[in-house]
Formats: structure tokens, C-alpha cells, sequence
């Protein structure tokens, strides 16, 4: 009987603590050093915003600020994946793909799950409210809907003041 093939996790993360909190929580209930046998490959991706959807303006003035933008996207990228590898390792978790993609989280989530061919995504939730969800849009929801695959929204759990 052939060995079965592990399904592939995606986690999608951004640089906020919901997104490292889903990280973390999907190390913690999946990727357990106790068990090495995982139930799956772990690629985290990373969705860089476009340099002209980052500042929300065109025409003459933006052309000017786009190259320093793009300079400050490529410096959070790769703090993001760099946080991401070290909160895997603190882990125990060595065998990690990690991916910087450029576009929006919800269309760069739902393309890598099919471009893995992922059998779960994992995102966090920035528990936004109705209104403000409804301006910014909400990843989580989107993929939710969108991506052909489980997906897992990770809630951070809230501080008690």
C-alpha cells in the first residue's frame, strides 16, 4: 500500500498580531514536535500590497513617492517572512515554503490555494465590526467564500483590560 501524500496548509499572514497569532495557533494544533509525522506541508504566504493600492492615489505626485513605497513594501515583506521563520523554528518547525506575493490578500490567498493545490487555509481575523468590514473588505470573508479548499479563520482571543 503507497504511503499517503500530506495535503498542503497555507497560511496566509499580513503583519499584524491576528495574522502571527493564526501562525502560531495552527504551529501549536497541527505541527506538535511530539509528533513528527504532520499531517501536512506548511506554506506561509505573504500578500505584498501594490505599491499604488498602498498610498491610494495616482497621477503626477504619486509617481514620484511609488519608488520609496515600493522600497518601504519590500522592507515589511520581508520582516514578515523573517517573523514567520522564526516563529516556525522557535517551534520546532523546519520544513516551511515561504512565498511574498504581490496583490490583494484575497485574490494572492485564494490563487496560491489552487496554485498548491492547498487542502486547508488558515487566516486570522482582525475582528473588525460590521462598518469598518464593509469599507476595508474582509480577507477572512472573502476566502471564506472564494478559496476551494477548508479554511480555518483564527480569532485572537481578546485582553481583558
Amino acid at each position: 500500500m503507497a504511503a499517503m501524500e500530506k495535503g498542503t496548509m497555507l497560511v496566509g499572514i499580513d503583519d499584524s498580531a491576528e495574522g502571527f497569532y493564526a501562525l502560531e495557533w495552527t504551529l501549536d494544533h497541527f505541527f506538535v514536535p511530539f509528533a513528527p509525522n504532520h499531517p501536512f506541508k506548511l506554506l506561509v504566504v505573504h500578500a505584498k500590497p501594490t505599491p499604488t493600492s498602498a498610498i491610494g492615489l495616482s497621477g503626477p505626485a504619486a509617481v514620484d513617492i511609488l519608488p520609496y513605497v515600493e522600497v518601504d513594501l519590500r522592507k515589511i515583506a520581508a520582516h514578515v517572512i523573517e517573523k514567520a521563520k522564526q516563529l516556525c523554528a522557535s517551534k520546532s518547525v523546519t520544513d516551511v515554503l515561504v512565498e511574498v506575493v504581490e496583490g490583494d490578500a484575497r485574490n494572492v490567498l485564494c490563487e496560491a490555494v489552487e496554485r498548491h493545490q492547498a487542502t486547508m487555509l488558515v487566516v486570522g481575523s482582525h475582528g473588525y465590526g460590521a462598518i469598518k468590514r464593509a469599507v476595508l473588505g474582509s480577507v477572512s470573508d472573502y476566502c471564506a467564500h472564494h478559496a476551494h479548499c477548508t479554511v480555518m479563520i483564527v480569532k485572537k482571543p481578546k485582553t481583558k483590560h
